[in-house]
Parts: C-alpha cells; structure tokens; sequence
C-alpha cells in the first residue's frame, strides 16, 4: 500500500529510481605533493522518489495536484509500511499526469483515467 497524507495512492505506481541513490559522497583530489586524497561523507537527506507509471482518476490527480501547489510543506509518504518525510521536487515538475486516452477541455470527468508519476525528495 502507498499513502501520502493518508491519501491511498495507485497499487501499480513503480519507485523507478529506488536504487539509484546512494547515501554515501565522495570526492578525490591530489594534494601538491602527489597523494590521492578521498573525502567522504553520509548524506542525511536529499533521496529522490520517483514514483511512475500508475494509473489514476482525474479527481486523485486533482487533490495531489492541489498539494503541489503548497510550498515549503512536508508530506508524509508511506510505502509498504515505511513512512519518509518528503517535500515534492518542484524544480523538476512534481506531478505529471497524461490522459489514458483523449480527453477533451469539454468533457472533463472525475472518473478519467491519467498516468500518473509523482516526484519527491526526502528531508
């Protein structure tokens, strides 16, 4: 099960980039006399969760987009059970939502059904 804020998520939306992140920096560089010097760090926060390729009704699509609208708020998403605390990445467009088949301006129903994909970071 995957909620945000209580609200229950699409069943088959896909967390496309779960092991595209690694929590661990490093950085190398020469020091004038020759050696090899790495620096690492844990990164406490900043994990991107893409979730993809989901199916849902224009009305859900409606209610998170409103929550995209809202700066600066965290949100509580929960995947299986775990719960991250994430804000929506706006500079890379946090929702994206394409109609299953064509909808026009006119005839607009809450029961149209989108692809949805979500994007997040977590703080």
């Amino acid at each position: 099960m995957i909620t945000l804020n209580g609200i229950t998520l699409p069943e088959d939306l896909i967390w496309s980039d779960e092991f595209s992140w690694t929590a661990v920096r490093q950085g190398a560089d020469y020091s004038l006399t020759g050696a090899l010097m790495i620096d690492e760090a844990t990164r406490l926060a900043g994990r991107p969760i893409t979730l993809t390729d989901g199916w849902a009704s224009r009305a859900l699509v409606l209610q998170l987009y409103t929550l995209t609208q809202q700066a600066g708020q965290t949100h509580t998403l929960t995947i299986n059970g775990t719960s991250y605390d994430v804000m929506f990445r706006q500079s890379e467009g946090p929702l994206s939502a394409t109609p299953v088949k064509p909808v026009y301006a006119a005839d607009f129903d809450d029961g149209d059904w989108y692809r949805l994909t979500l994007r997040f970071l977590v703080v």
